[in-house]
């Protein structure tokens, strides 16, 4: 160990046994890959008279900047090898980190070998989320970004909280400064606590980050599920208002419900209002010409399509006004002034679209209780993103359900034959239909929904409650189910109403009565071959 290093003191002084509230920081180690504020935060680590650690990298910062700087290599006594692989691994680095100086024993053992403390760490990591998703880097270049001595290091640290302190992000670098200025060079136990919950949620996330992209290479459904999410917003209240709740993102996805979400005006979102979002949002994502879906209770009431945005509103208000009452409106054009003059008309509890002309914000802003929401979000949601469901102790995962089923791969099952418009309302419907809780039938007719049942224990049920939505006028309409007939009086209730199409997924063990009910009363019927449940 190089004399001129002198690791077991500071300004002279050996480690003497200390209590865990009583702890001086003397010697900070930084080695920092995000360099945002390191160098003011490090003159002023230094003004208070602490002495600075530093790897290569970092070390070359400071010194550049005029930091006196102690290089790691010097400190330990090794030189840093592999190509930098192994550098902070050493026990004059980790002993320093992890001595217990209330135990006298520990203490002893760090004098006679010369050791020394090292009270502060701050550190972050090599930057493997921001290479895993580039495009076209290479999985060696992937690799060589997974950090071992830093992560390494913050374990260590946050496990002796109690005399070590760890900093991992910059933004605790004012608080860490001020508190050390008014103390004495101390950091409180509780401050100490609270930087090593931040740790250890840092490394974590690492963690996690590493492992999902290794599962992603296989394609396959992982063994071990491996995510972190971070708390976005404090919700003022659950499903119901005895309930806490907050609205945590991802960590690292590329897209989330509220990423690039802006609140224009209106109260606080609540949990109802994002889950009403999310499913909104899955919905209008099915169509690419004007559209307007309104939700309530995470159920459409009425959605459609058309070549105005006004008029898309129109008929998907039209479907079920009654329940359009308090419900949320999702857009995927720019709202104008028209239509929000027709918007303020109605009780609305949240709008959502990718833009506002000035004079529709100022008419909405009439309603100030109104939460209108601007998504700027044009980025696709990656389909590899699995669909997630908590359950009691656990969580259960599946593909989401984003598939387009082809018209080429339906099957025409009765003699009568599906006209060009029908063939379109029929698959406006099927698509609705996949988003409408099970048991689902929609009724549809001019690429609008006219009644939707949903969330019935039978399909017949489901059927009649649509047709009862749709407040007559069926003439002519389509009726897509989400799963098969099981007896022909789904379809029976549906003819009686007006219905002359029928799509549905089809494999029902009387599929025959079905199919023999629609030809009997000559209208077409399509098979699909695959269900769309939504529990």
């Amino acid at each position: 160990m190089p004399e001129s290093a002198e690791p077991a003191k500071v300004n002279g002084k050996s480690v003497e046994v200390t209590q865990p509230g009583a702890v001086r920081i003397r010697r900070a180690l930084i080695s920092v890959s995000d360099k945002r504020g390191i160098v003011e935060f490090a003159k002023g680590l230094e003004e208070l008279g602490i002495q600075i650690i530093s790897t290569s990298g970092t070390a070359t910062e400071l010194a550049d900047n005029g930091v006196k700087v102690t290089g790691v290599s010097e400190y330990t006594g090794s030189p840093e090898i592999l190509g930098g692989r192994v550098k902070t691994l050493h026990p004059a680095v980790h002993a320093g980190l992890l001595a217990k100086l209330d135990e006298q024993e520990h203490v002893d053992q760090l004098n006679a070998e010369g050791l020394g403390t090292i009270d502060l760490v701050v550190v972050n990591l090599y930057p493997f989320q921001r290479y895993a998703n580039r495009r076209g880097v290479s999985d060696t270049e992937v690799l060589e970004q997974i950090d071992i001595g830093g992560p390494t290091m913050v374990r260590a640290s946050a496990k002796n909280f109690k005399f070590t302190a760890v900093v991992v992000s910059p933004e605790s670098y004012d608080a860490v400064l001020e508190e050390l200025a008014e103390d004495s060079c101390t950091l409180g136990l509780e401050t100490r606590e609270s930087l090593a919950v931040d740790a250890f949620n840092y490394t974590a996330q690492y963690e996690a980050a590493i492992s999902q992209w290794f599962n992603e290479r296989t394609g396959n459904v992982p063994d071990q599920f491996v995510r972190v999410y971070e708390k976005s917003v404090d919700l003022p209240y659950g499903e119901n208002p005895h309930q806490r709740a907050a609205y945590y993102a991802e960590v690292g996805s590329r897209t989330d419900l509220l990423s690039m979400v802006g609140q224009e005006q209106g109260k606080d979102l609540s949990f109802n209002n994002l889950l009403d979002l999310d499913a909104g949002r899955r919905l209008i994502d099915e169509f690419e010409l004007p559209c307007c879906a309104i939700l309530k209770h995470n159920n459409p009431c009425g959605i459609a399509v058309s070549n105005s945005l006004e008029d898309a509103y129109d008929k998907a208000l039209h479907t079920d006004p009654l329940s359009a009452f308090g419900g949320i409106y999702v857009f995927n054009r720019e709202v104008d002034a028209a239509l929000a003059t027709k918007l303020v008309e109605h009780f609305v509890e949240l709008i959502f679209a990718p833009g506002y002309t000035d004079e529709a914000l100022s008419i909405l802003g009439q309603k100030e209780n109104l939460r209108v929401l601007v998504n700027g979000e044009r980025r696709i949601w990656p389909v590899s993103d699995p669909d997630l469901r908590g359950v009691r102790g656990g969580l259960m995962l599946q593909d989401r359900d984003v598939d387009i089923d082809p018209r080429d791969a339906m099957q025409i099952v009765t003699q009568a034959q599906p006209t060009e418009k029908q063939w379109g309302d029929m698959l406006f419907a099927w698509r609705v239909c996949k988003h409408v809780k099970s048991n689902a039938i929609v009724l549809g007719r001019d690429l609008a929904t006219l009644g939707i049942g949903a969330g019935q224990m039978s399909r017949v049920d489901s059927v009649k409650l649509a047709v009862k939505k749709a407040r007559g006028d069926l003439d002519g309409a389509v009726m897509a189910s989400d799963a098969f007939f099981p007896f022909a009086d789904g379809a029976e209730v549906g003819i009686k109403a007006g219905v002359t199409t029928i799509i549905q997924p089809g494999g029902s063990k009387r599929d025959a009565e079905v199919v023999k009910a629609c030809d009997d009363a000559g209208i077409a019927m399509v098979f699909t071959g695959r269900r769309h449940f939504r529990h």
